[in-house]
Protein backbone atom coordinates (compact mmCIF):
# COMPACT_ATOMS: atom_id res chain seq x y z
CA UNK A 1 0.00 0.00 0.00
CA UNK A 2 1.23 3.53 -0.76
CA UNK A 3 2.84 5.22 2.23
CA UNK A 4 0.61 8.25 2.97
CA UNK A 5 3.58 10.19 4.35
CA UNK A 6 5.41 10.09 1.02
CA UNK A 7 4.45 12.88 -1.42
CA UNK A 8 3.29 11.48 -4.74
CA UNK A 9 4.62 12.87 -8.01
CA UNK A 10 2.18 13.28 -10.93
CA UNK A 11 1.90 10.08 -12.96
CA UNK A 12 2.98 9.85 -16.57
CA UNK A 13 0.21 11.19 -18.74
CA UNK A 14 -1.49 12.85 -15.74
CA UNK A 15 -1.25 16.63 -15.37
CA UNK A 16 -0.31 18.20 -12.00
CA UNK A 17 -3.30 18.22 -9.63
CA UNK A 18 -4.82 21.76 -9.81
CA UNK A 19 -6.55 21.59 -6.40
CA UNK A 20 -3.24 21.97 -4.58
CA UNK A 21 -3.24 25.66 -5.59
CA UNK A 22 -6.33 26.07 -3.40
CA UNK A 23 -5.39 23.73 -0.57
CA UNK A 24 -6.47 25.23 2.79
CA UNK A 25 -3.52 26.93 4.49
CA UNK A 26 -4.62 25.55 7.85
CA UNK A 27 -4.16 21.93 6.74
CA UNK A 28 -1.03 19.86 6.10
CA UNK A 29 -0.70 18.43 2.60
CA UNK A 30 0.10 14.96 3.95
CA UNK A 31 -0.76 13.06 7.12
CA UNK A 32 1.38 11.05 9.46
CA UNK A 33 -0.90 8.32 10.72
CA UNK A 34 -0.26 5.92 13.62
CA UNK A 35 1.21 2.62 12.50
CA UNK A 36 -1.00 0.71 14.90
CA UNK A 37 -4.30 -1.13 14.90
CA UNK A 38 -7.63 0.56 15.55
CA UNK A 39 -7.83 -1.05 18.99
CA UNK A 40 -4.87 1.04 20.14
CA UNK A 41 -6.92 4.21 19.50
CA UNK A 42 -9.51 3.27 22.11
CA UNK A 43 -6.87 1.95 24.48
CA UNK A 44 -4.96 5.26 24.35
CA UNK A 45 -8.04 7.47 24.59
CA UNK A 46 -9.27 5.54 27.64
CA UNK A 47 -5.94 6.36 29.29
CA UNK A 48 -5.97 10.02 28.26
CA UNK A 49 -9.66 10.86 28.71
CA UNK A 50 -11.00 7.95 30.75
CA UNK A 51 -13.48 10.01 32.78
CA UNK A 52 -14.68 12.11 29.87
CA UNK A 53 -17.99 11.34 28.18
CA UNK A 54 -17.51 9.32 25.01
CA UNK A 55 -21.16 8.76 24.15
CA UNK A 56 -24.48 10.21 25.24
CA UNK A 57 -27.42 7.92 24.53
CA UNK A 58 -31.01 8.38 25.72
CA UNK A 59 -29.71 10.82 28.31
CA UNK A 60 -27.22 8.29 29.73
CA UNK A 61 -23.46 8.88 29.88
CA UNK A 62 -20.86 6.38 28.68
CA UNK A 63 -17.27 7.36 29.57
CA UNK A 64 -14.28 6.39 27.50
CA UNK A 65 -13.09 4.19 30.37
CA UNK A 66 -16.38 2.29 30.34
CA UNK A 67 -16.26 1.95 26.55
CA UNK A 68 -12.78 0.43 26.84
CA UNK A 69 -13.43 -1.87 29.79
CA UNK A 70 -16.68 -3.28 28.40
CA UNK A 71 -15.05 -3.85 24.99
CA UNK A 72 -12.23 -5.73 26.70
CA UNK A 73 -14.73 -7.98 28.50
CA UNK A 74 -16.65 -8.66 25.26
CA UNK A 75 -13.33 -9.48 23.58
CA UNK A 76 -12.74 -12.10 26.27
CA UNK A 77 -16.16 -13.59 25.58
CA UNK A 78 -15.42 -13.68 21.84
CA UNK A 79 -12.16 -15.48 22.45
CA UNK A 80 -14.02 -18.03 24.60
CA UNK A 81 -16.34 -18.71 21.64
CA UNK A 82 -13.33 -19.67 19.54
CA UNK A 83 -12.89 -16.36 17.68
CA UNK A 84 -9.30 -16.09 16.49
CA UNK A 85 -7.17 -13.75 14.42
CA UNK A 86 -8.80 -13.00 11.06
CA UNK A 87 -12.20 -14.53 11.93
CA UNK A 88 -15.24 -12.52 10.90
CA UNK A 89 -17.84 -11.36 13.45
CA UNK A 90 -21.13 -9.80 12.38
CA UNK A 91 -22.33 -6.63 14.14
CA UNK A 92 -26.06 -6.25 13.47
CA UNK A 93 -27.16 -3.24 15.55
CA UNK A 94 -28.69 0.19 15.29
CA UNK A 95 -26.75 3.19 16.57
CA UNK A 96 -26.02 2.60 20.25
CA UNK A 97 -22.93 2.51 22.52
CA UNK A 98 -22.94 -1.29 22.34
CA UNK A 99 -22.25 -1.02 18.60
CA UNK A 100 -19.02 0.82 19.35
CA UNK A 101 -18.05 -1.60 22.10
CA UNK A 102 -18.78 -4.57 19.86
CA UNK A 103 -16.54 -3.24 17.08
CA UNK A 104 -13.60 -2.55 19.35
CA UNK A 105 -14.08 -5.90 21.10
CA UNK A 106 -13.73 -7.59 17.72
CA UNK A 107 -10.62 -5.53 16.95
CA UNK A 108 -9.14 -6.46 20.35
CA UNK A 109 -9.80 -10.14 19.60
CA UNK A 110 -7.71 -9.70 16.40
CA UNK A 111 -10.84 -10.41 14.33
CA UNK A 112 -12.79 -8.64 11.56
CA UNK A 113 -15.98 -6.57 11.97
CA UNK A 114 -18.74 -7.33 9.46
CA UNK A 115 -21.26 -4.48 9.91
CA UNK A 116 -24.72 -5.42 8.66
CA UNK A 117 -27.60 -3.03 8.05
CA UNK A 118 -30.11 -3.48 10.92
CA UNK A 119 -32.89 -2.96 8.37
CA UNK A 120 -31.88 -6.13 6.52
CA UNK A 121 -34.28 -9.05 6.44
CA UNK A 122 -33.55 -12.75 6.73
CA UNK A 123 -32.49 -13.35 3.11
CA UNK A 124 -30.13 -10.37 3.11
CA UNK A 125 -28.69 -11.25 6.51
CA UNK A 126 -28.20 -14.89 5.48
CA UNK A 127 -26.14 -13.80 2.48
CA UNK A 128 -23.76 -11.81 4.69
CA UNK A 129 -23.36 -14.76 7.05
CA UNK A 130 -22.71 -17.29 4.31
CA UNK A 131 -20.47 -15.06 2.20
CA UNK A 132 -18.30 -13.79 5.07
CA UNK A 133 -18.06 -17.16 6.78
CA UNK A 134 -18.89 -15.57 10.13
CA UNK A 135 -19.73 -17.94 12.97
CA UNK A 136 -20.53 -15.33 15.63
CA UNK A 137 -22.92 -12.38 15.47
CA UNK A 138 -23.78 -9.54 17.83
CA UNK A 139 -27.34 -8.26 17.53
CA UNK A 140 -30.16 -6.49 19.36
CA UNK A 141 -33.12 -8.31 20.84
CA UNK A 142 -35.41 -7.15 18.06
CA UNK A 143 -33.00 -8.67 15.52
CA UNK A 144 -33.21 -12.20 16.91
CA UNK A 145 -36.17 -13.08 14.70
CA UNK A 146 -34.19 -12.10 11.60
CA UNK A 147 -31.18 -14.10 12.79
CA UNK A 148 -33.36 -17.15 13.38
CA UNK A 149 -34.97 -16.72 9.96
CA UNK A 150 -31.54 -16.57 8.36
CA UNK A 151 -30.42 -19.68 10.21
CA UNK A 152 -33.31 -21.58 8.63
CA UNK A 153 -32.13 -20.53 5.17
CA UNK A 154 -28.50 -21.60 5.70
CA UNK A 155 -26.90 -25.00 5.46
CA UNK A 156 -25.44 -26.74 8.50
CA UNK A 157 -21.90 -25.65 7.66
CA UNK A 158 -22.91 -22.01 7.14
CA UNK A 159 -24.97 -21.30 10.25
CA UNK A 160 -23.91 -19.09 13.14
CA UNK A 161 -22.65 -20.93 16.19
CA UNK A 162 -23.24 -18.21 18.76
CA UNK A 163 -25.15 -14.91 18.96
CA UNK A 164 -24.51 -12.21 21.56
CA UNK A 165 -27.71 -10.27 22.24
CA UNK A 166 -28.06 -6.79 23.72
CA UNK A 167 -31.30 -5.03 24.62
CA UNK A 168 -32.39 -1.53 25.57
CA UNK A 169 -32.03 -2.48 29.23
CA UNK A 170 -28.28 -2.89 28.71
CA UNK A 171 -28.07 0.82 27.83
CA UNK A 172 -29.87 1.98 30.98
CA UNK A 173 -28.98 1.68 34.65
CA UNK A 174 -31.52 -0.21 36.81
CA UNK A 175 -34.63 1.85 37.44
CA UNK A 176 -33.51 4.62 35.08
CA UNK A 177 -36.13 6.81 33.45
CA UNK A 178 -35.59 8.52 30.13
CA UNK A 179 -36.15 12.24 29.84
CA UNK A 180 -38.94 12.52 27.23
CA UNK A 181 -37.16 15.55 25.81
CA UNK A 182 -34.13 13.39 24.98
CA UNK A 183 -35.99 10.27 23.83
CA UNK A 184 -36.88 9.30 20.27
CA UNK A 185 -40.49 9.15 19.14
CA UNK A 186 -42.61 6.58 21.07
CA UNK A 187 -42.74 4.24 18.07
CA UNK A 188 -38.93 4.15 17.91
CA UNK A 189 -38.65 3.59 21.66
CA UNK A 190 -41.11 0.73 21.40
CA UNK A 191 -39.08 -0.81 18.56
CA UNK A 192 -35.88 -0.49 20.58
CA UNK A 193 -37.54 -2.24 23.51
CA UNK A 194 -39.01 -5.03 21.38
CA UNK A 195 -37.34 -8.32 22.26
CA UNK A 196 -38.55 -11.79 23.18
CA UNK A 197 -38.30 -12.82 26.82
CA UNK A 198 -34.98 -14.49 27.70
CA UNK A 199 -36.64 -17.89 28.06
CA UNK A 200 -37.74 -17.60 24.41
CA UNK A 201 -34.22 -16.94 23.12
CA UNK A 202 -32.66 -19.69 21.02
CA UNK A 203 -29.99 -21.85 22.62
CA UNK A 204 -27.22 -20.17 20.64
CA UNK A 205 -27.99 -16.76 22.24
CA UNK A 206 -25.99 -15.22 25.09
CA UNK A 207 -27.19 -12.11 27.01
CA UNK A 208 -24.96 -9.06 26.87
CA UNK A 209 -24.71 -8.84 30.66
CA UNK A 210 -23.43 -12.41 30.82
CA UNK A 211 -20.70 -11.61 28.31
CA UNK A 212 -19.70 -8.48 30.27
CA UNK A 213 -19.20 -10.66 33.33
CA UNK A 214 -16.65 -12.72 31.42
CA UNK A 215 -13.01 -12.33 32.51
CA UNK A 216 -11.33 -9.63 30.45
CA UNK A 217 -9.09 -10.78 27.65
CA UNK A 218 -5.55 -11.24 28.92
CA UNK A 219 -4.03 -12.58 25.69
CA UNK A 220 -1.71 -10.27 23.78
CA UNK A 221 -3.17 -8.18 20.97
CA UNK A 222 -1.48 -9.73 17.95
CA UNK A 223 -3.17 -8.01 14.99
CA UNK A 224 -1.00 -5.82 12.79
CA UNK A 225 -1.87 -2.69 10.77
CA UNK A 226 -2.01 -4.65 7.52
CA UNK A 227 -4.50 -7.18 8.88
CA UNK A 228 -8.10 -7.19 7.71
CA UNK A 229 -10.23 -5.14 10.13
CA UNK A 230 -13.55 -4.32 8.44
CA UNK A 231 -15.71 -6.10 5.87
CA UNK A 232 -18.68 -3.85 5.00
CA UNK A 233 -20.97 -5.07 2.25
CA UNK A 234 -21.76 -3.03 -0.82
CA UNK A 235 -23.63 -4.06 -3.93
CA UNK A 236 -22.13 -4.12 -7.38
CA UNK A 237 -23.98 -3.76 -10.64
CA UNK A 238 -24.72 -7.48 -10.78
CA UNK A 239 -25.44 -10.19 -8.26
CA UNK A 240 -25.46 -10.08 -4.49
CA UNK A 241 -23.63 -7.57 -2.25
CA UNK A 242 -19.86 -7.99 -1.99
CA UNK A 243 -17.64 -7.44 1.03
CA UNK A 244 -15.10 -4.61 0.79
CA UNK A 245 -11.87 -5.58 2.51
CA UNK A 246 -10.39 -2.80 4.67
CA UNK A 247 -7.33 -3.21 6.84
CA UNK A 248 -6.50 -1.20 9.95
CA UNK A 249 -4.01 0.66 7.75
CA UNK A 250 -6.51 1.56 5.02
CA UNK A 251 -9.02 2.90 7.56
CA UNK A 252 -6.56 4.90 9.63
CA UNK A 253 -5.92 7.77 7.13
CA UNK A 254 -9.58 8.79 7.04
CA UNK A 255 -9.96 8.29 10.79
CA UNK A 256 -7.17 10.80 11.36
CA UNK A 257 -7.90 12.94 8.31
CA UNK A 258 -11.57 13.49 9.12
CA UNK A 259 -10.59 15.04 12.45
CA UNK A 260 -7.97 17.27 10.81
CA UNK A 261 -10.26 18.43 8.02
CA UNK A 262 -13.12 19.41 10.35
CA UNK A 263 -11.13 20.72 13.35
CA UNK A 264 -12.34 18.07 15.80
CA UNK A 265 -10.68 17.86 19.21
CA UNK A 266 -11.43 16.32 22.58
CA UNK A 267 -13.61 19.34 23.37
CA UNK A 268 -15.90 18.78 20.37
CA UNK A 269 -19.40 17.32 20.46
CA UNK A 270 -20.74 15.43 17.44
CA UNK A 271 -24.25 14.36 16.52
CA UNK A 272 -24.15 10.66 15.63
CA UNK A 273 -27.19 9.96 13.50
CA UNK A 274 -25.65 8.60 10.27
CA UNK A 275 -25.98 4.79 10.65
CA UNK A 276 -22.88 3.19 12.10
CA UNK A 277 -23.13 0.12 9.86
CA UNK A 278 -22.53 2.49 6.93
CA UNK A 279 -18.93 3.40 6.19
CA UNK A 280 -19.56 7.10 6.89
CA UNK A 281 -21.09 6.40 10.30
CA UNK A 282 -18.33 3.89 11.01
CA UNK A 283 -15.58 6.44 10.37
CA UNK A 284 -17.18 9.53 11.92
CA UNK A 285 -19.18 8.01 14.82
CA UNK A 286 -17.15 4.92 15.79
CA UNK A 287 -13.50 5.14 14.77
CA UNK A 288 -12.60 8.83 14.65
CA UNK A 289 -14.04 9.61 18.14
CA UNK A 290 -11.76 6.92 19.56
CA UNK A 291 -8.83 8.88 18.09
CA UNK A 292 -9.83 12.36 19.29
CA UNK A 293 -11.68 11.50 22.50
CA UNK A 294 -14.58 13.82 21.68
CA UNK A 295 -18.20 13.24 22.70
CA UNK A 296 -20.85 11.78 20.37
CA UNK A 297 -24.55 12.31 21.01
CA UNK A 298 -26.14 9.21 19.53
CA UNK A 299 -29.50 8.93 17.79
CA UNK A 300 -30.80 5.45 16.92
CA UNK A 301 -32.86 6.83 14.03
CA UNK A 302 -33.46 10.18 12.36
CA UNK A 303 -36.02 12.43 14.05
CA UNK A 304 -35.81 16.12 13.16
CA UNK A 305 -37.44 17.45 16.33
CA UNK A 306 -35.22 15.28 18.54
CA UNK A 307 -32.13 16.26 16.53
CA UNK A 308 -32.86 19.95 17.12
CA UNK A 309 -33.35 19.38 20.86
CA UNK A 310 -30.13 17.37 21.16
CA UNK A 311 -28.08 19.96 19.25
CA UNK A 312 -29.33 22.71 21.56
CA UNK A 313 -29.18 20.73 24.83
CA UNK A 314 -25.68 19.29 24.34
CA UNK A 315 -24.22 22.18 22.33
CA UNK A 316 -23.34 19.98 19.39
CA UNK A 317 -20.45 21.49 17.42
CA UNK A 318 -20.02 19.00 14.55
CA UNK A 319 -22.62 17.22 12.46
CA UNK A 320 -21.91 14.88 9.55
CA UNK A 321 -25.18 14.03 7.86
CA UNK A 322 -27.09 13.33 4.67
CA UNK A 323 -28.47 16.47 2.96
CA UNK A 324 -32.03 15.14 3.16
CA UNK A 325 -31.74 15.35 6.97
CA UNK A 326 -30.99 19.07 6.75
CA UNK A 327 -33.85 19.52 4.28
CA UNK A 328 -36.18 17.74 6.69
CA UNK A 329 -34.90 19.71 9.70
CA UNK A 330 -35.52 23.04 8.00
CA UNK A 331 -38.91 21.79 6.80
CA UNK A 332 -40.16 21.52 10.38
CA UNK A 333 -42.90 23.98 11.36
CA UNK A 334 -40.75 24.67 14.44
CA UNK A 335 -37.56 25.44 12.47
CA UNK A 336 -37.63 29.14 13.26
CA UNK A 337 -37.20 28.32 16.94
CA UNK A 338 -34.38 25.81 16.57
CA UNK A 339 -31.16 26.80 18.32
CA UNK A 340 -28.30 25.69 16.07
CA UNK A 341 -25.89 28.33 17.34
CA UNK A 342 -23.43 25.75 18.69
CA UNK A 343 -22.78 24.16 15.28
CA UNK A 344 -19.35 24.99 13.86
CA UNK A 345 -19.01 22.35 11.16
CA UNK A 346 -21.76 20.85 9.01
CA UNK A 347 -20.95 18.40 6.24
CA UNK A 348 -22.29 15.41 4.38
CA UNK A 349 -22.71 13.56 1.15
CA UNK A 350 -24.72 10.86 -0.55
CA UNK A 351 -26.95 13.38 -2.32
CA UNK A 352 -26.59 16.94 -3.59
CA UNK A 353 -27.51 19.81 -1.29
CA UNK A 354 -30.10 22.04 -3.02
CA UNK A 355 -28.86 25.59 -3.49
CA UNK A 356 -31.92 27.13 -1.82
CA UNK A 357 -31.37 25.06 1.33
CA UNK A 358 -27.65 25.87 1.43
CA UNK A 359 -28.40 29.57 1.10
CA UNK A 360 -30.97 29.39 3.89
CA UNK A 361 -28.41 27.69 6.14
CA UNK A 362 -25.96 30.47 5.50
CA UNK A 363 -28.44 33.35 5.85
CA UNK A 364 -30.46 32.07 8.82
CA UNK A 365 -27.83 30.18 10.80
CA UNK A 366 -24.49 31.38 9.43
CA UNK A 367 -23.58 27.79 8.48
CA UNK A 368 -21.69 26.61 5.41
CA UNK A 369 -22.59 23.11 4.27
CA UNK A 370 -19.44 21.32 3.12
CA UNK A 371 -20.33 18.57 0.68
CA UNK A 372 -18.08 15.57 0.36
CA UNK A 373 -17.76 12.40 -1.64
CA UNK A 374 -16.64 8.89 -0.93
CA UNK A 375 -17.54 5.23 -1.25
CA UNK A 376 -17.36 2.13 0.88
CA UNK A 377 -14.32 1.21 -1.19
CA UNK A 378 -12.58 4.47 -0.20
CA UNK A 379 -13.37 4.21 3.54
CA UNK A 380 -15.80 7.14 3.23
CA UNK A 381 -14.29 10.48 2.13
CA UNK A 382 -11.98 10.75 -0.82
CA UNK A 383 -13.06 14.34 -1.57
CA UNK A 384 -14.29 17.24 0.50
CA UNK A 385 -15.19 20.91 0.29
CA UNK A 386 -13.14 23.07 2.68
CA UNK A 387 -15.64 25.34 4.48
CA UNK A 388 -13.54 28.40 3.69
CA UNK A 389 -13.90 27.77 -0.05
CA UNK A 390 -16.89 25.48 -0.56
CA UNK A 391 -18.74 25.10 -3.84
CA UNK A 392 -22.38 24.07 -4.05
CA UNK A 393 -23.44 20.71 -5.48
CA UNK A 394 -19.78 19.83 -5.75
CA UNK A 395 -17.86 16.80 -4.48
CA UNK A 396 -14.98 18.98 -3.39
CA UNK A 397 -11.25 18.44 -3.84
CA UNK A 398 -9.22 15.28 -3.19
CA UNK A 399 -8.24 15.10 0.50
CA UNK A 400 -4.97 14.12 2.18
CA UNK A 401 -2.74 11.96 -0.01
CA UNK A 402 -5.53 11.31 -2.53
CA UNK A 403 -4.99 11.62 -6.27
CA UNK A 404 -8.20 11.64 -8.32
CA UNK A 405 -8.58 11.99 -12.06
CA UNK A 406 -11.27 12.01 -14.72
CA UNK A 407 -10.52 9.50 -17.44
CA UNK A 408 -12.08 8.12 -20.58
CA UNK A 409 -13.88 4.94 -19.38
CA UNK A 410 -12.73 3.03 -22.47
CA UNK A 411 -9.08 4.11 -22.75
CA UNK A 412 -8.43 5.16 -19.12
CA UNK A 413 -6.59 8.21 -20.45
CA UNK A 414 -7.11 11.48 -18.59
CA UNK A 415 -9.58 13.84 -20.30
CA UNK A 416 -9.16 17.64 -20.48
CA UNK A 417 -10.38 19.75 -17.55
CA UNK A 418 -14.11 20.37 -17.75
CA UNK A 419 -14.83 17.30 -19.86
CA UNK A 420 -16.88 14.38 -18.59
CA UNK A 421 -15.37 10.98 -17.86
CA UNK A 422 -15.12 8.38 -15.12
CA UNK A 423 -13.76 9.48 -11.75
CA UNK A 424 -10.83 7.31 -10.64
CA UNK A 425 -8.95 7.69 -7.39
CA UNK A 426 -5.77 6.53 -5.68
CA UNK A 427 -4.70 6.94 -2.10
CA UNK A 428 -3.89 5.29 1.21
CA UNK A 429 -7.59 4.81 2.07
CA UNK A 430 -8.40 2.43 -0.79
CA UNK A 431 -9.82 -0.97 0.08
CA UNK A 432 -7.84 -4.12 -0.60
CA UNK A 433 -10.43 -5.72 -2.86
CA UNK A 434 -13.75 -7.56 -2.84
CA UNK A 435 -13.95 -10.54 -0.49
CA UNK A 436 -13.99 -13.76 -2.51
CA UNK A 437 -14.32 -11.94 -5.85
CA UNK A 438 -10.88 -11.69 -7.46
CA UNK A 439 -12.33 -10.98 -10.91
CA UNK A 440 -14.40 -8.05 -9.61
CA UNK A 441 -11.35 -6.77 -7.76
CA UNK A 442 -9.20 -6.92 -10.86
CA UNK A 443 -11.85 -5.09 -12.90
CA UNK A 444 -12.12 -2.34 -10.28
CA UNK A 445 -8.45 -1.27 -10.43
CA UNK A 446 -5.82 -0.22 -12.93
CA UNK A 447 -2.26 0.99 -12.50
CA UNK A 448 -0.38 4.00 -13.77
CA UNK A 449 3.37 3.63 -13.21
CA UNK A 450 2.85 1.37 -10.23
CA UNK A 451 0.13 3.44 -8.55
CA UNK A 452 -3.22 1.71 -8.04
CA UNK A 453 -6.34 3.64 -9.12
CA UNK A 454 -9.88 2.61 -8.26
CA UNK A 455 -12.62 2.99 -10.86
CA UNK A 456 -15.55 4.57 -8.99
CA UNK A 457 -18.06 4.01 -11.79
CA UNK A 458 -19.23 7.61 -11.35
CA UNK A 459 -19.17 9.99 -14.29
CA UNK A 460 -17.97 13.46 -13.44
CA UNK A 461 -15.81 16.38 -14.36
CA UNK A 462 -13.03 18.40 -12.77
CA UNK A 463 -12.96 22.19 -13.01
CA UNK A 464 -9.87 24.40 -13.34
CA UNK A 465 -9.63 24.72 -9.54
CA UNK A 466 -9.40 20.95 -9.10
CA UNK A 467 -12.91 20.55 -7.67
CA UNK A 468 -14.90 17.52 -8.80
CA UNK A 469 -18.55 17.37 -9.86
CA UNK A 470 -20.84 14.38 -10.43
CA UNK A 471 -22.47 14.35 -13.86
CA UNK A 472 -24.07 10.93 -14.05
CA UNK A 473 -23.44 7.32 -13.08
CA UNK A 474 -21.59 4.83 -15.19
CA UNK A 475 -22.89 2.08 -12.93
CA UNK A 476 -26.55 1.30 -12.60
CA UNK A 477 -27.56 2.63 -9.20
CA UNK A 478 -30.46 4.45 -7.54
CA UNK A 479 -29.68 7.15 -4.97
CA UNK A 480 -32.67 7.43 -2.61
CA UNK A 481 -31.99 10.10 0.04
CA UNK A 482 -28.35 9.08 0.09
CA UNK A 483 -29.10 5.35 0.36
CA UNK A 484 -27.60 3.51 -2.57
CA UNK A 485 -30.00 0.98 -4.05
CA UNK A 486 -28.65 -1.45 -6.61
CA UNK A 487 -31.45 -2.57 -8.96
CA UNK A 488 -29.95 -6.00 -9.58
CA UNK A 489 -30.10 -6.84 -5.87
CA UNK A 490 -33.76 -5.77 -5.59
CA UNK A 491 -34.59 -7.71 -8.74
CA UNK A 492 -33.02 -10.87 -7.35
CA UNK A 493 -35.24 -10.59 -4.29
CA UNK A 494 -38.37 -9.75 -6.29
CA UNK A 495 -37.91 -12.89 -8.35
CA UNK A 496 -38.68 -14.80 -5.13
CA UNK A 497 -42.01 -13.02 -4.76
CA UNK A 498 -45.06 -15.18 -5.56
CA UNK A 499 -46.80 -13.79 -8.60
CA UNK A 500 -43.68 -12.25 -10.17
CA UNK A 501 -42.51 -13.72 -13.46
CA UNK A 502 -39.94 -11.04 -14.34
CA UNK A 503 -38.88 -7.77 -12.77
CA UNK A 504 -36.82 -4.79 -13.84
CA UNK A 505 -35.98 -2.12 -11.29
CA UNK A 506 -35.30 1.47 -12.33
CA UNK A 507 -35.13 4.93 -10.78
CA UNK A 508 -38.10 7.28 -10.64
CA UNK A 509 -37.88 10.94 -9.74
CA UNK A 510 -39.04 11.86 -6.25
CA UNK A 511 -39.50 15.40 -4.93
CA UNK A 512 -38.09 14.55 -1.49
CA UNK A 513 -35.80 11.52 -1.91
CA UNK A 514 -34.33 12.75 -5.20
CA UNK A 515 -34.81 9.29 -6.65
CA UNK A 516 -36.97 6.40 -5.59
CA UNK A 517 -37.33 2.75 -6.55
CA UNK A 518 -39.71 1.67 -9.28
CA UNK A 519 -40.36 -1.96 -10.21
CA UNK A 520 -41.60 -2.87 -13.67
CA UNK A 521 -43.09 -6.33 -13.30
CA UNK A 522 -44.38 -9.06 -15.56
CA UNK A 523 -46.82 -11.07 -13.41
CA UNK A 524 -47.10 -14.82 -13.55
CA UNK A 525 -49.95 -15.97 -15.73
CA UNK A 526 -51.87 -17.35 -12.77
CA UNK A 527 -51.44 -14.07 -10.85
CA UNK A 528 -52.83 -11.70 -13.46
CA UNK A 529 -55.73 -9.81 -11.92
CA UNK A 530 -55.08 -11.31 -8.49
CA UNK A 531 -51.82 -9.61 -7.49
CA UNK A 532 -51.72 -5.83 -7.26
CA UNK A 533 -49.08 -3.22 -6.60
CA UNK A 534 -49.91 -3.16 -2.88
CA UNK A 535 -49.28 -6.91 -2.69
CA UNK A 536 -45.83 -6.53 -4.24
CA UNK A 537 -44.92 -3.67 -1.90
CA UNK A 538 -46.18 -5.55 1.16
CA UNK A 539 -44.12 -8.61 0.23
CA UNK A 540 -41.05 -6.47 -0.39
CA UNK A 541 -41.33 -4.83 3.04
CA UNK A 542 -41.06 -8.27 4.62
CA UNK A 543 -38.05 -9.38 2.59
CA UNK A 544 -35.78 -6.36 2.10
CA UNK A 545 -34.60 -3.19 3.81
CA UNK A 546 -37.17 -0.40 3.75
CA UNK A 547 -35.15 1.94 1.53
CA UNK A 548 -34.94 -0.76 -1.17
CA UNK A 549 -38.70 -1.40 -1.27
CA UNK A 550 -40.29 -0.26 -4.56
CA UNK A 551 -42.43 2.83 -4.00
CA UNK A 552 -43.90 2.49 -7.48
CA UNK A 553 -44.98 -0.74 -9.19
CA UNK A 554 -45.95 -0.96 -12.84
CA UNK A 555 -47.31 -4.14 -14.44
CA UNK A 556 -46.50 -4.88 -18.07
CA UNK A 557 -47.11 -7.80 -20.42
CA UNK A 558 -43.43 -8.12 -21.31
CA UNK A 559 -40.06 -6.45 -20.69
CA UNK A 560 -38.12 -5.09 -23.67
CA UNK A 561 -35.19 -7.33 -24.52
CA UNK A 562 -32.20 -7.22 -26.82
CA UNK A 563 -31.41 -9.77 -29.47
CA UNK A 564 -29.32 -11.70 -26.94
CA UNK A 565 -32.24 -11.88 -24.53
CA UNK A 566 -30.99 -9.26 -22.08
CA UNK A 567 -33.55 -6.94 -20.50
CA UNK A 568 -33.12 -3.43 -21.94
CA UNK A 569 -33.30 -1.62 -18.63
CA UNK A 570 -31.85 1.56 -20.11
CA UNK A 571 -34.84 1.84 -22.42
CA UNK A 572 -37.23 1.59 -19.47
CA UNK A 573 -35.14 4.09 -17.53
CA UNK A 574 -35.16 6.59 -20.37
CA UNK A 575 -38.91 6.23 -20.79
CA UNK A 576 -39.43 6.83 -17.06
CA UNK A 577 -37.26 9.92 -16.97
CA UNK A 578 -38.88 11.23 -20.14
CA UNK A 579 -42.36 10.71 -18.74
CA UNK A 580 -41.49 12.48 -15.48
Amino acid sequence: MTDPTTPQAPQAGFRPAPHLRHWPARLPRELRVPRTTLWRLLETTAQRYGGQTGYLYLGQTWTWRRMHDDALAIAGWLRAQGVRRGDRVIVYLQNCPQFVQACFAVFRADAVVVPVNPMNRAEEFAHCVADSGARVAICAGDGLAVVQGAQALLGDSQRLGRVLVTTLADALPPGATIDPDLAPAPAVMQALATAPAHHDWPELATPWAQALAHPVLADAHEAEPGDLALLPYTSGTTGNPKGCMHSHASLMPNVIGSAQWSHVGAESVGLGVVPMFHITGMVYNVLSPAWTGHTVVLMPRWDRELAARLIARHRVSHWVCIPTMVIDLLGSPNAAGFDLSSLRYLSGGGAAMPQAVAERLREQYGLVFSEGYGLTETAAPSHGNPPERAKLQCLGMPIFGVDSRVVDPATLQEVPLGETGEIVTAGPMLFLGYWGHPDATEAAFFEVEGRRYFRTGDLGRCDEDGYFFIVDRLKRMINASGFKVWPSEVELLLFKCPGVQEACVIAARDAYRGETVKAVIVPRHDAVGRVGADDIVAWAREHMAAYKVPRIVEFVDALPKSGSGKVMWRLLQERELGAS
